[in-house]
């Protein structure tokens, strides 16, 4: 399988119009991070966004697999209401295991936070997968698509999952078994998943905050994007010019740690 790191990842365009992104003095409403483990499992129960073909059944470790124990720490620690210890690596644990165990979570926090707006990002709401006045993604994943196309964001999104789902089920790349390898390049690949998931939060901040406000959502959007920003930056996942659509908000997450 060729390596997710040589993908064609996105062209970059000036646009004309946008919703402005919140400033981040207004940012951090948050949940209490105690509950942020059971939200996410309240709303993979209440199926949010099942009607649409971007959303899918959460992913998880099976049973006896090398990150089921990773899962139970990920749990405790993001129970004990500190994020930042909640993203670090424990004592003792393969690098790529943690990554592995996390990308898994990562996909399906943002596919449940996203399936709740696909009432509302459509096609003809949203015709371009956009992040404010100057970015624009147009999607290739290097295999059935080389070129990159310009799609609309449900489009985009649609393709998204299920490109990062066929790397999530492809065990050369994200072993189950006890004892097998990762592929050398994995770094290169997670690095892949979660810059393009960073740009689905991109998107919703800058297209569809008020209607995350206006569901009540901001709060576990927050936090969500929270998690995600400290984990990225704890291993160094993003380039710093690949989060410049929401550069003010993010530099309120890292600058207090």
């Amino acid at each position: 399988m060729r390596s997710a790191a040589f993908f064609t990842l996105f062209h970059l365009l000036p646009l004309r119009s946008f919703t402005p992104v919140p400033p981040a003095s207004s940012f951090f409403q948050e949940i209490p991070t105690f509950q942020f483990p059971y939200l996410i499992i309240i709303m993979s129960l209440f199926g949010l966004g099942r009607n649409q073909r971007t959303f899918r059944p959460k992913k998880s470790a099976p049973s006896g697999s090398k990150g089921a124990h990773l899962r139970k720490h990920i749990d405790a620690t993001l129970g004990s209401g500190n994020l930042r210890e909640a993203v670090r690596l424990p004592p003792g644990e393969d690098i790529n295991e943690w990554l592995a165990v996390n990308t898994v979570d990562f996909f399906n926090q943002v596919n449940l936070l996203y399936g709740t707006l696909t009432e509302f990002c459509t096609p003809e709401n949203c015709p371009t997968m956009t992040a404010g006045p100057k970015y624009e993604y147009r999607w290739a994943d290097g295999v059935q698509i080389k070129k990159p196309i310009e799609v609309s964001a449900p489009k985009y999104v649609e393709y998204l999952m299920d490109w990062i789902e066929t790397q999530l089920d492809d065990e050369s790349i994200f072993p189950q078994r006890l004892g097998a390898p990762f592929p050398s390049n994995f770094k290169d690949v997670v690095k892949t998943i979660f810059k393009r998931l960073f740009r689905v939060y991109a998107h919703i901040y800058h297209s569809h905050f008020q209607k995350i406000v206006s569901l009540k959502e901001e709060a576990h959007l927050n936090t969500c994007f929270k998690h995600f920003i400290l984990f990225t930056h704890e291993f160094g996942l993003i380039d710093k010019k690949e989060l410049a659509p929401l550069q003010e908000i993010i530099e309120s997450i890292i600058i207090p740690y």
